[in-house]
């Protein structure tokens, strides 16, 4: 069995019926999301939505859920975070850390030799070059950028090969500029490498931009899924989440 992933078209990857509660409180309740290879699905949603939540059930970093999590057709429950990734889902978080102490060259080399099977030099020089990344090799990661951070995390796990990517609010820290090369980077990825990608996002221009179908939680649930301009004007949407003057300009803003 393929234990790596392999960016293959074709592959299947979702929730169905996904319940979470922690501390005696709801957190997800009844959420069903699926993505396809080079399909880009964006979830927003207000704080404490459920959003990073259901990143963790998908990932494996929450456990105790109930519902079911599949691959290709086949259930990941029972594998805990390690064990999702070796089977091609990545995920990203909202804070790009990384070892400062480290330079970038061995950041690369020790990603690549994680586990087995490692991967070569060239896929970690074609990962580098994959995700646009600029700085020098021999840099420590304490001095990138944000957005450079978010470039050498995004090399390591694309030098995988996964079947899915899972981003938690990539664009945070970033600027205009620096987010029109990050929807470019994942657009490149998801379509050169027929990545699936899930990406909570706040800045709904990147959902705007870059996403096929767009999903909106509020309190643990799905309140409406479609296209970002049909979502984003959606009065349920609107009414549940851009209740404010200034949500209402930044989602005319995103859909103009």
């Amino acid at each position: 069995m393929d234990l790596e992933g392999g960016g293959i078209s074709g592959h299947q990857f979702g929730c169905s019926e996904i319940h979470l509660s922690l501390g005696g409180r709801e957190i997800l309740s009844g959420v069903s999301l699926n993505v396809t290879s080079g399909e880009i699905v964006g979830i927003a949603g207000p704080n404490g939505a459920g959003k990073t939540s259901l990143l963790d059930v998908l990932s494996g970093r929450h456990r105790n859920y109930t519902g079911d999590v599949r691959l290709d057709g086949e259930s990941l429950n029972d594998l805990r975070h390690p064990y999702r990734v070796r089977r091609g889902v990545a995920r990203t978080f909202q804070h790009p850390v990384v070892p400062e102490n480290l330079t970038v060259a061995e950041v690369m080399e020790a990603s690549r030799k994680a586990f087995s099977p490692t991967r070569s030099r060239m896929d970690a020089e074609w990962a580098v070059d994959m995700v646009h990344l600029d700085a020098p090799q021999a840099l420590t990661c304490g001095g990138l950028e944000t957005l450079d951070r978010r470039k050498v995390l995004l090399a390591c796990l694309l030098m995988r090969r996964p079947k899915v990517l899972l981003l938690d609010e990539p664009a945070s820290g970033l600027v205009s500029a620096e987010i029109d090369e990050l929807d470019f980077i994942i657009k490149e990825a998801a379509w050169e490498l027929q990545i699936g990608v899930v990406i909570v996002e706040h800045r709904l221009e990147l959902l705007d931009a870059i996403t096929d179908r767009v999903a909106v939680m509020d309190v643990g649930r799905i309140i409406a899924e479609g296209s970002a301009e049909a979502v984003f004007s959606d009065p349920v949407v609107r009414d549940a989440y851009f209740d404010t003057g200034s949500a209402e300009e930044e989602i005319s803003e995103a859909t103009l």
